[in-house]
């Protein structure tokens, strides 16, 4: 059969942008066919954003309400900064699904159900008093019942195949009507087939026999009378690819470890959902980066190698979640008192304790800059967006290097598993990284400090004539010896402060977007930014005068930020926590209000809450 879409004959709408949401039980294969349908999209050249959002529970009981796992994904012809606020077309593959994500859907669009999942047996699992596809309750949608179940063991009877395996891919026979729908062609899921089961030559011809089978049914269906045209962006010249923010964040360190010149060590404890980081470092071990990757057996052995490695001279990362990173305190202290580089990784999730793991929050804000015993400053940047977790694990690396000092780098769960088109780039056009590596003994003081950055002198155990002391205790201000001596504590305490904070000197000064002055500044960070800049520049488009205003390096915070906080007559800070940044800002720049706007929820902003919010305040 051929995989062309070019014949599609049914009458074809331009769109602008669309959002498409894919939900079912959790071994339904969502987040796969999601991906796939990504993929497919960024390839054909759209922009693209994703949200992945699935149960905590490894296999919630099938049928279940919390058991409901989505994927979705929104691909324009022009800039795509959210995965959207409401979708165009749903796909559910159970009632379950349908009762949870119905309220998405917007009225009048295109439902898909697979009608073989709507049993009695079923309906009550999903707390249904009656069937929604013959009760009434959805003549607001154009519903497209499909018995995929059946025609996807129609499309494989002539395979000696279990009922499991054929059961496991009817998800790409809704992937195949949604191709058709939507113009895309199957080549690339195809060839992901092929590359993913090479040794599995029987699961490769079941899956594209139902992919196949989907679309043509599409192709076939007189109820799917209009299909849709969604333009590619255009973007500036340059090779991309599709990333999520765990593996841009993984490749940043690749190219920090290249440019420093220096081997990398990851020392972390798997844990969700920062595992991906460790995962994907590791498939470098092999190559001509001098990759080492160590998965200890708890938070604190992670952290620990780490420290270690860093002490011996490596590019030293550790990666983890909320509660890792409360396990990691004491530890980070002591990289902060021996002064040593080393880059944390806290991809933030929804807590406290276990909290919701699969779910995105901002709520580590505080233990990141505070969460220590004594006075303990760190560095303490933020990503923003899949694609710029290169940038800031780059960076990250090149402060921790070049400052002699412990830098925790902060994503989210929604930063972590989203992905959108990133530009890929090549380690020449990087800023380059130094580092204070000594090899010389002579003039050798263990804490004697560069004058700009007060960052010491990175001696290398075996090196002749550079022993010295290091550890937990204090140590006195220039030999590095073991002190008690009070001035000596307090002069170390403030010249650790300094140097962290002398490090604004090399961050860019803060800029708000959409706008320089105004009735209105909206305030964010993190992962809370394409929202925040889809709201505001939707409100500027309809007359109103508002700026965006987002930290991606918190401390220290960029030196001309009173400068940008004065020029708006209003200030208000959004955040998924209860006030976390504003708490800091109102610490540093108390002469300035700040409103607040906090969610605390597992789930991103909406641009429809948000302009809401705003227009209330104008």
């Amino acid at each position: 059969m051929s995989t062309s879409t070019n014949n599609n004959s049914k009458k074809g709408i331009h769109l602008e942008s669309v959002a498409i949401r894919f939900v079912g039980d959790s071994g339904d294969g969502m987040q796969l066919t999601g991906t796939q349908f990504t993929d497919t999209s960024a390839l054909f050249g759209n922009d693209v954003a994703t949200f992945p959002n699935y149960p905590s529970e490894i296999r919630a009981p099938q049928g279940s309400l919390y058991g409901v796992s989505g994927f979705q994904v929104h691909m324009g012809s022009a800039e795509i900064s959210t995965p959207g606020d409401t979708v165009d077309t749903l796909v559910a593959m159970n009632p379950a699904a349908l009762k949870t994500n119905i309220s998405a859907l917007k009225p009048g669009h295109m439902l898909i159900v697979d009608s073989d999942s709507f049993s009695r047996k079923n309906l009550e699992k999903a707390h249904y008093e009656s069937n929604p596809l013959t009760d009434g309750s959805l003549e607001n949608y154009k519903v497209i019942e499909v018995a995929m179940t059946t025609h996807t063991r129609e499309a494989l009877k002539d395979m000696d195949l279990d009922n499991k395996t054929i059961l496991r891919s009817k998800n790409m026979f809704a992937l195949g009507m949604v191709y058709f729908i939507y113009n895309r062609s199957m080549e690339y899921t195809i060839d992901f087939f092929n590359k993913k089961f090479k040794n599995k030559p029987q699961i490769i011809e079941a899956n594209t026999k139902v992919l196949q089978a989907g679309y043509f049914y599409a192709e076939t269906l007189e109820l799917i009378s209009t299909t849709y045209q969604v333009a590619p962006a255009k973007m500036k010249k340059g090779t991309y690819r599709i990333i999520n923010g765990n593996t841009a964040t993984a490749w940043g360190f690749l190219a920090a470890a290249q440019n420093s010149g220096m081997e990398l060590f990851l020392g972390s404890y798997p844990i969700t959902p920062a595992t991906d980081i460790l995962h994907e470092l590791s498939k470098h071990r092999c190559d001509c980066y001098g990759i080492k990757t160590f998965q200890a057996e708890d938070e604190i052995a992670g952290i620990t190698s780490s420290i270690g490695a860093a002490f011996a001279g490596d590019l030293a990362i550790t990666t983890t979640s909320g509660p890792g990173l409360a396990l990691k305190g004491e530890a980070i202290g002591l990289a902060m008192m021996m002064e040593l580089p080393l880059v944390i990784v806290n991809v933030q999730r929804g807590g406290p304790s276990t909290g919701l793991p699969t779910k995105t929050e901002q709520s580590d804000l505080l233990q990141a800059l505070y969460g220590r015993n004594g006075e303990s400053p760190v560095v303490v940047i933020a990503a923003s967006t899949p694609d710029n977790s290169f940038d800031y694990a780059y960076q990250a690396c090149k402060i921790a290097l070049e400052h002699m000092t412990p830098v925790i780098l902060l994503t989210d769960g929604y930063i972590a598993n989203g992905s959108a088109p990133w530009k890929i780039k090549r380690t020449s056009e990087l800023p380059p990284i130094k580092n204070n590596i000594i090899t010389e003994a002579e003039s050798y003081v263990p804490y004697n400090r560069d004058e700009k950055t007060l960052a010491r002198k990175w001696a290398i155990p075996g090196t002749p004539g550079l022993e010295h002391r290091i550890g937990g205790l204090e140590k006195d201000k220039l030999t590095g010896n073991v002190s008690y001596d009070s001035e000596n504590h307090e002069y170390q305490v403030n010249i650790r402060a300094e140097k962290v904070k002398r490090v604004e000197n090399y961050i860019p000064d803060i800029k708000s977007e959409l706008a320089e002055e105004g009735d209105l500044l909206v305030i964010g960070w993190g992962g809370t930014y394409g929202t925040l800049h889809t709201a505001v520049a939707q409100m500027n488009e309809e007359g109103y005068n508002i700026g965006h205003l987002h930290f991606n390096y918190i401390n220290p915070l960029p030196k001309n930020t009173g400068e940008v906080l004065k020029k708006f007559k209003k200030i208000i800070v959004c955040e998924l926590n209860k006030g976390q940044m504003a708490l800091v800002l109102n610490s540093k720049y108390s002469e300035f209000e700040y409103l607040q706007y906090n969610k605390v929820q597992g789930l991103p902003f909406t641009t429809l809450e948000l302009t809401e919010k705003f227009k209330q305040l104008i």
